[in-house]
């Protein structure tokens, strides 16, 4: 994830979060949404490093990386729930 400043990771952490909330239907508000991007993405960029697989750096990795692991952050959320 070089390349991404603070304050880029925190806009594209936001919009990722965001869009996979509208996508998986949760109800959250803008500052966990930002959490969930941000910690989504270092979640997905792990797991995704255990397998080989790198997706393209900057701000498009980050998103891409940000919005697959805030789904499967909310995936996990709701079945702890359960």
């Amino acid at each position: 994830m070089e390349g991404v400043g603070w304050i880029s990771a925190i806009i594209i952490g936001g919009l990722a979060g965001w869009l996979a909330g509208k996508l998986m239907d949760a109800r959250y508000g803008i500052f966990l949404n930002i959490v969930l991007g941000i910690v989504g993405s270092v979640v997905a960029t792990a797991i995704l490093a255990q397998f080989h697989v790198q997706l393209a750096g900057g701000r498009l990795g980050y998103f891409v990386t940000g919005f697959l692991g805030a789904c499967l952050l909310i995936f996990v959320a709701r079945l702890v729930r359960r």
